[in-house]
C-alpha cells in the first residue's frame, strides 16, 4: 500500500504531497487539479509496467497499431508546470524485503521504500523527456515514543545524486544516467557504479545489469510490482451493457466484460452470496440472482432475476445499477489489482445509497491487500467515511488568480475534527468551508485580514 504521494513541478502542482491510506479520498472544485493525481498515479503506473518516458506519456502502440497504453492528458508543454524544466514524483511505501537493521531500533519501527524520480522536458530535442534524477531508498520509520515520538532514517538503495567527491555526481555521460548503489560486503568506497538509459526510468531497468545485488534488485522488484498493479477505472454504462467473450475475468477500465467478470464470481459460491448480498443493499431492485445467457454469437449477456421472477436484462438495468456492478466486480473479482483508482466514484449513483458504498469499500480495503484511491464531488459520500478514511481525506483547492494548487489532509485544517463532529463532513464540504480555510489561511490573505 502506498503512504504518500508527493508532487513537484508537475502540471499544477509546485510541490504538494497527498497522505494516502487504505480509502484515499480527495476533494475540490472542478479544475482544481484532482484528476491531474490520477494522472501522476498512471505516470507511476507506466513506470512500473516497464515503459520508455515517451511511452509513459504520450502513449504506446501495438505492431497493428492498437493503443495499448492511453497517453497522459495534456501536451507535452502541460506535464511540466508552466515556467519550469524539470518535474519530481515520489511515492511511498512498506516493503516486506528485509532491510539492513538499525541498531537499538524500537519494537514499534517499519521499513518501507521510497522512490524518487526526476524528469526534464528538453527543448533543444524537441521537448523530449530525459530522466535527470533518480533514487531508490529503504527507511525505517522509528517510534522512540514521546517526547522523542517519530524519527525517519534513510539509505539510498541506488541514487543518481550522490554526495560529491563520488564520481557519479558529475553525471558526464549525456548518453546515460550514472547510478551509485548502496555499498555492501568488501566494497570500500563505494558501491557498484551502474549505467542506464536516461529515456526509461532506472527502476526497470537494473534488474538486467549483472552487478547490482539479488537485494537491491528484490527491492526494486517489490517496487515495480505494486506500481504495475493498478487499475484506473470510469466504469461506463453502455460499456457494462455490451455481451462479453467467454472466460474473460478481467474488468476493462470503462467496466468491458463485466457479464463474465462477475460470472467467474459468482460461480464461487462464498463470492456468490457476497455479490448477492451487495446488490441486493445497494439497489432497490428485490434481487434473487444473476443470470449469464449466451448469445447465439458464443457471447455472455447479463441479467438480473427479481424475487418475483422477472427478469431484466442489463440493456434494461439503470446505469446507477450498473455502475454499482462495476464497482462490485472490481472490488470482488478475480485477480483485482492492489490499487483501485476511481475518477467521482459516486457519478450516477443516488445519494441515499452513498453510505452503503463507502461500506463496501471500507471493508474491503480493512485487510490491506487492496487499496482505493477516489475523487468526488459528494457530500453525502464524506458524511459516511469512519475515523480512518477521514484520516486520509484531502482538499484541493486553487485560489483565484493564481495558476497553483494547493494540497491538505482535511484533519489538519483548523478545527476540522470538532467541526466534522458537530455538523459533519458532508455539510463542510457543501458549503466551501474547506477551499475557504486554505483561500485565508495563504500569506497574503491573512496579512490583509489581520
Amino acid at each position: 500500500m502506498f503512504t504518500s504521494l508527493r508532487l513537484r513541478n508537475f502540471k499544477n502542482f509546485a510541490d504538494e504531497t497527498l497522505r494516502l491510506g487504505p480509502f484515499t479520498v480527495v476533494v475540490g472544485a472542478n479544475a482544481s487539479g484532482k484528476s491531474n493525481i490520477r494522472d501522476a498515479l498512471r505516470l507511476l503506473h507506466g513506470i512500473g509496467r516497464g515503459y520508455t518516458l515517451a511511452s509513459v506519456l504520450g502513449g504506446k502502440y501495438g505492431a497493428g497499431g492498437q493503443v495499448e497504453w492511453e497517453e497522459i492528458r495534456g501536451a507535452p508543454a502541460e506535464v511540466v508546470r508552466h515556467g519550469q524544466s524539470t518535474m519530481h514524483i515520489d511515492v511511498d511505501m512498506p516493503t516486506t524485503v528485509p532491510q539492513a537493521p538499525v541498531p537499538q531500533a524500537p519494537a514499534e519501527s517499519q521499513s518501507g521504500l521510497s522512490y524518487s524520480i526526476g524528469i526534464r522536458a528538453s527543448e533543444a530535442l524537441g521537448r523530449v523527456f530525459r530522466v535527470m534524477r533518480e533514487e531508490l531508498c529503504s527507511y525505517y520509520t522509528l517510534d522512540w515514543g514521546p517526547p522523542l515520538r517519530r524519527s525517519r532514517m534513510s539509505t539510498p538503495i541506488y541514487t543518481s545524486d550522490p554526495s560529491p567527491p563520488d564520481p557519479v555526481a558529475s553525471q558526464d555521460d549525456e548518453h546515460h544516467l550514472l547510478l551509485r548503489m548502496a555499498k555492501a560486503g568488501s566494497q570500500r568506497k563505494y558501491g557498484h557504479r551502474v549505467a542506464v538509459r536516461p529515456d526509461q526510468p532506472a527502476l526497470t531497468q537494473i534488474e538486467m545489469h549483472g552487478p547490482v545485488l539479488r537485494a537491491h534488485k528484490d527491492s526494486a522488484r517489490e517496487l515495480t510490482t505494486n506500481l504495475a498493479d493498478m487499475r484506473f477505472l470510469d466504469p461506463s454504462p453502455p460499456q457494462m451493457r455490451e455481451p462479453a467473450f467467454p472466460g474473460q475475468v478481467t474488468l476493462g477500465d470503462r467496466g468491458e466484460n463485466l457479464p463474465t467478470v462477475l460470472q467467474a464470481i459468482y460461480e464461487n459460491e462464498e463470492r456468490r452470496e457476497a455479490l448477492l448480498e451487495w446488490t441486493r443493499a445497494l439497489t432497490p431492485m428485490d434481487v434473487a440472482g444473476l443470470e449469464f445467457r449466451t448469445e447465439a454469437s458464443g457471447k455472455v449477456q447479463l441479467a438480473i432475476r427479481e424475487a418475483d421472477g422477472k427478469i431484466t436484462s442489463s440493456q434494461c438495468v439503470s446505469d446507477g445499477t450498473l455502475r454499482f456492478l462495476g464497482i462490485l466486480a472490481a472490488l470482488l473479482g478475480e485477480g483485482r489489482p492492489r490499487v483501485c483508482v476511481f475518477e467521482e466514484i459516486d457519478s450516477g449513483i443516488h445519494p441515499s445509497r452513498l453510505n452503503l458504498l463507502v461500506e463496501l469499500i471500507e471493508q474491503q480495503t480493512q485487510a490491506g491487500d487492496l487499496q482505493v484511491v477516489t475523487t468526488t464531488h459528494a457530500p453525502d459520500l464524506l458524511a459516511a467515511v469512519s475515523d480512518e478514511t477521514f484520516e486520509s481525506t484531502s482538499v484541493i483547492c486553487r485560489n483565484p488568480g493564481v495558476s497553483e494548487a494547493h494540497i491538505r489532509s482535511v484533519k489538519d485544517l483548523p478545527n476540522a475534527g470538532a467541526l466534522r463532529r458537530s455538523q459533519g463532513l458532508g455539510k463542510l464540504h457543501a458549503t466551501g468551508w474547506m477551499e475557504d480555510i486554505l483561500y485565508f489561511a495563504q500569506p497574503s490573505h491573512a496579512e490583509a485580514s489581520s
